[in-house]
């Protein structure tokens, strides 16, 4: 029988990194998720970790122009399965907190935000 991946282990200071992205919203709930850290509003995910690693769930066309950007990826958790709405981050914007919080999480959230 084949070996499954490997998932890799939550980052503690991705965790606490990605919190500081979210926008202040009642709305907002954090909340594990296959022992990383997501957000949710209204009870969809709308930004996560994996690993070191920050995931958003972008909209079209801004996930076109943010796949653009040098270091976004589309977020595939196993390999050739990616999440079609979801974009890793740039690693680099996690050390820029203004740029990670405008372009990836807060983008994530609009379209859940209904209601």
């Amino acid at each position: 029988m084949p070996k499954s991946p490997s998932m890799p282990k939550a980052d503690p200071k991705t965790a606490a990194l990605f919190r500081t992205l979210l926008p202040m919203d009642d709305r907002v709930t954090v909340r594990p998720m296959f022992g990383h850290t997501a957000a949710f509003v209204n009870g969809n995910m709308f930004a996560g970790t994996f690993g070191p690693e920050v995931l958003a769930r972008v909209g079209d066309p801004a996930r076109a122009d943010l796949l653009a950007i040098a270091g976004a990826a589309p977020f595939a958790p196993m390999q050739n399965r990616p999440m079609k709405e979801y974009v890793q981050l740039p690693s680099s914007w996690l050390t820029e907190l203004s740029t990670a919080s405008v372009g990836g999480a807060r983008l994530g959230m609009d379209g859940n935000a209904t209601g």
